[in-house]
């Protein structure tokens, strides 16, 4: 049986969290409450937005080490994603379900990393995170992903549908991140 043969449970209806399986290890355990982004996928109803918010939270403290590291920790998320994606959705028995969030948290962080890049995380981090520009420059980025990650406009769709496993979870909302990154770019240069 491959991971296509699993159906995945409709994300528009409530669903619960499968278990974690009774006898699973103490690096399953970890790895399962990373997949579930930490406890922001839990929720029944749209884990994948509640696992973009608690993305977005966990990453603005992480925007102030400045660029290099939030690219290093972003690259990472992605690259260390596949497996946690891959091994949660192996605890759950089944693919992709939606409260693996892991996914969104990458694809968030993604998107956030113009930002970093552009001059959120210049000067006074913690001033300029408050300021009103900052706020909804963090919003429209948050659309932004959740939009290209909701609709799944080509190429998204073709990876959320062809491609397997840990990588197949990941792929969608990396390239999601990219393309939502592009169009904040693109609004960044006009409004500036």
């Amino acid at each position: 049986m491959t991971d296509h043969d699993l159906v995945k449970p409709d994300i528009r209806k409530a669903n619960d969290c499968p278990p974690l399986p009774v006898n699973a290890t103490l690096l399953d355990r970890t790895v399962y409450w990373l997949g579930l982004g930490l406890g922001s996928g839990l929720p029944r109803r749209a884990p994948g937005t509640w696992g973009t918010v608690g993305a977005l939270i966990v990453a603005i403290p992480l925007l102030s080490l400045g660029f290099i590291p939030f690219f290093i920790i972003t690259l990472l998320s992605c690259l260390l994603g596949i497996w946690i994606c891959d091994r949660t959705s192996n605890l759950m028995g089944g693919h992709d379900d939606p409260h693996i969030v892991w996914d969104e948290w990458a694809g968030m962080w993604l998107t956030l990393l113009p930002l970093s890049y552009m001059g959120i995380a210049d000067g006074d981090f913690w001033q300029n995170i408050t300021q009103m520009s900052s706020i909804i420059a963090l919003l429209i980025a948050f659309i932004l992903f959740r939009f290209f990650d909701i609709i799944k406009p080509p190429p998204i769709g073709w990876a959320d549908k062809k491609v397997a496993g840990g990588l197949g979870i990941m792929l969608d909302d990396i390239i999601a991140g990219i393309m939502a990154a592009a169009v904040w770019i693109v609004i960044y240069m006009i409004i500036t």
